[in-house]
């Protein structure tokens, strides 16, 4: 036998070099699924802190533009951050005053056609198809009264839980408040300071990601105003056609809604139809909610899915899937903050391809083989100047190095 040629092997050989090779594998895949599971139960049992956290950040990536601009302007980060926050707020509730007082203002017209509405509804019902006579109808609202009495101690136990989901919910708007306004304030001294504690290395790369997940993050929040502002525009237009009143603060809820995933559109929704119920009739209502329903389903399926894909690098069945799986495990709050955290994710695993690439060669570094150079200056990234806390002309954390 010559030295070029391999000693035969048997399949036994072969078979177990392929379960040693599986079993390698599958060990390092449990410790990773272990990690991940402690990680999870670590965010479940401090989801108070985390969720007004997370909350913060988006909020930041939305502040952060006119903060930047006034701190351009020389003006102190403290007072540039509490003017935007403080501005926003006030925007918000005059906006809010706007919509109350135009739904105060036609309160009235509305009480006055519910009664109508309702016996609308009455007589649909005993009509063709359903033809349910009057005993019929008493009988099944009677049994509804019935069913409510039955369910009194159900109902109070609701509402005590309801004013206490409503306290935590202020207690966890105010936190998010203060840790976005810290957020903005400080957000461009934070990526140098992990640098310095990390070190240029690790530093370094976690800075780079943590930068780009900031940039998903504004792109998610664009997107989401997109969708919204799309919604708005064409339920509002088919409100104000079909002469419903109210359709401009329909139109705007609508548009504010649209934020909240779900039950937003469900509530915008169904507060349209009520309206055009008792103030146009069943026929407007019906045609509203058909408008309703067809212009939801070109934002679930197709609108949204199709630019928060391109916006944040992922497939449409991934977006749906991770609004759906959010929502499931975490409500509402899961389905708002399932897509960015999943766009966060991507981002992590594109930034180790690149570096596996370039270790790989694949990247055509110039010395693949070499071990771990570290960071390493590009001229397509900013570098981190000297003081990087005094730099509010780039976004929080933007002034570092990109790791090589």
């Amino acid at each position: 036998m010559t030295t070029s040629e391999r000693p035969s092997r048997g399949r036994g050989s072969a078979i177990g070099d392929g379960v040693t090779w599986t079993a390698r594998w599958s060990l390092r895949l449990i410790l990773v699924a272990g990690g991940a599971v402690l990680v999870w139960l670590l965010v479940g049992a401090l989801w108070s802190v985390v969720l007004p956290t997370l909350l913060a950040v988006i909020l930041a990536t939305v502040l952060w533009p006119p903060t930047a601009w006034l701190r351009r302007h020389r003006f102190p980060p403290a007072l540039a951050a509490a003017t935007v926050l403080l501005v926003g707020i006030v925007l918000l509730g005059l906006l809010i005053t706007l919509i109350g007082t135009s739904v105060a203002g036609s309160v009235s017209q509305i009480a006055a056609s519910a009664t109508t509405g309702i016996q609308a509804i009455r007589d649909w019902l005993a009509g063709p198809p359903l033809d349910l006579g009057q005993s019929q109808l008493d009988e099944y609202i009677q049994q509804a009264t019935a069913q409510l009495q039955q369910s009194v101690s159900t109902i109070a136990t609701s509402v005590v839980t309801g004013v206490g989901g409503v306290a935590s919910g202020v207690v966890t708007a105010i936190l998010t408040l203060v840790l976005a306004f810290l957020f903005v304030k400080d957000g461009p001294r934070f990526l140098p300071w992990i640098r310095t504690v990390a070190g240029d290395g690790a530093g370094g790369h976690v800075a780079e990601v943590l930068r780009r997940i900031w940039k998903t993050l504004g792109d998610f929040i664009r997107t989401q105003a997109i969708v919204s502002l799309v919604d708005s525009v064409l339920i509002g237009a088919g409100l104000f056609i079909l002469g419903v009143p109210l359709a401009l603060p329909l139109a705007v809820l609508t548009f504010l809604a649209g934020f909240v995933p779900i039950v937003g559109a469900i509530v915008a929704g169904a507060l349209g139809v009520l309206v055009a119920l008792v103030s146009n009739g069943f026929t407007t209502a019906l045609i509203v909610l058909v408008i309703i329903v067809a212009v939801q389903q070109i934002e679930g399926n197709v609108l949204q899915p199709m630019l928060q894909s391109r916006s944040l690098g992922l497939h449409s069945a991934v977006v749906l899937l991770a609004v759906t799986g959010g929502s499931t495990l975490y409500g509402i709050a899961g389905a708002f903050l399932a897509v960015p955290a999943v766009a966060a994710a991507a981002v992590v695993l594109r930034y180790l391809g690149e570096r596996v690439d370039e270790r790989t060669g694949v990247a055509g570094t110039p010395d693949a083989s070499s071990e771990d150079p570290g960071p390493a200056t590009y001229t397509d990234g900013p570098t981190p100047p000297e003081d990087a806390v005094d730099a509010p002309d780039d976004e929080p954390g933007e002034a570092v190095e990109k790791p090589g």
